[in-house]
């Protein structure tokens, strides 16, 4: 098959073009590297079934440039998804939530193509139910600082089912909750590479507020198993992909330090700005991911940052 993952220098999709040229498939990746690094592709780059385009999603000739291919499927991961690009690139983040989504879905519906649309667990906001399942609305503040990435993804959810409704599109929709694994840039605000590498500097693990809120987190790995079984199913769904593995922050934070052999220690400050309307608790119910796709995470969080140690070199640290 030829498939478009827009998206493709970012961290989960380098992966899932990886997975996919080893099952044989043809990839074309583009991405507007805003946020996404070349490097990311060096291995997909090795194949002859492998093309990469620097494109911005967002251009109104996007759908222009690459109406040329004949997609069987195309795969959506084109976001920023750092806590700290939410208050850096904002406008970015809006743009292509709502045009990319759009430019992107009227691309699948000429074509014909099978569309996936990496959504996130941020589209149930602060939860009101837990575990979270895909029936649940959430409880979203429109107008808080993570407002510009949860209502992205919400709009753009809203935008693929109404083209299934209105256009007979078929389509997957993925709600990834916390991902972690080799690529993720260090520093970015997302918790576990900032443990990891203030781990392997020895440097503070800096806790916000009490360490007491909890995350699920997915290897990334089991997260392309996800993706590519929901690429594979033959009706429309939206299904959460995550591990229902729930754990606090500070147990992660106590969990990588062990895992690195570190003399880092833990500090607690006070939530900043940035991070305000942080969910308390997260995790998924995966029961509709096991039922109708027979997927269920495999590595566990201590073998999960093993294999994401091991990826890492001095150069990275």
């Amino acid at each position: 098959m030829k498939i478009l993952v827009a998206g493709a220098a970012g961290f989960v999709g380098s992966h899932l073009c990886d997975y996919l040229l080893t099952q044989g498939h043809s990839v074309l990746g583009v991405d507007s590297l805003i946020t996404g690094s070349t490097r990311n592709l060096d291995d997909a780059k090795c194949s002859k079934s492998f093309e990469f385009r620097h494109l911005d999603i967002t251009d109104e000739k996007f759908a222009i440039s690459v109406a040329d291919r004949e997609f069987s499927h195309i795969v959506n991961l084109a976001s920023p998804a750092s806590p700290d690009d939410f208050s850096r690139i904002p406008d970015q983040i809006l743009r292509v939530g709502s045009i990319g989504t759009l430019n992107l879905l009227d691309l699948a519906v000429e074509i014909g193509a099978r569309y996936i649309f990496a959504s996130s667990s941020e589209v149930y906001g602060e939860p009101e139910v837990h575990p979270q399942h895909e029936s649940y609305r959430g409880s979203v503040d429109t107008m808080g600082p993570r407002s510009c990435y949860d209502e992205a993804k919400r709009f753009g959810e809203a935008a693929v089912t109404t083209y299934g409704r209105h256009h007979g599109l078929s389509f997957g929709v993925i709600r990834i909750f916390n991902t972690y694994g080799p690529r993720m840039q260090a520093g970015d605000g997302r918790v576990v590479s900032n443990f990891i590498h203030a781990s392997l500097r020895s440097e503070p693990l800096n806790i916000y507020g009490s360490g007491s809120q909890t995350r699920s987190f997915c290897y990334v790995s089991d997260l392309v198993r996800g993706i590519t079984a929901v690429m594979e199913y033959e009706s429309d769904i939206i299904v959460n992909l995550g591990n229902p593995e729930e754990v606090t922050i500070l147990s992660l934070a106590e969990t990588v330090i062990r895992s690195v052999n570190s003399t880092s220690q833990i500090i607690t400050n006070p939530m900043p700005e940035g991070r305000s309307g942080d969910p308390t608790r997260r995790r998924p119910d995966i029961s509709k991911a096991m039922s109708l796709l027979g997927w269920s995470p495999e590595i566990s969080l201590e073998e999960g940052l093993r294999r994401y140690l091991l990826s890492l070199t001095d150069t990275t640290i």
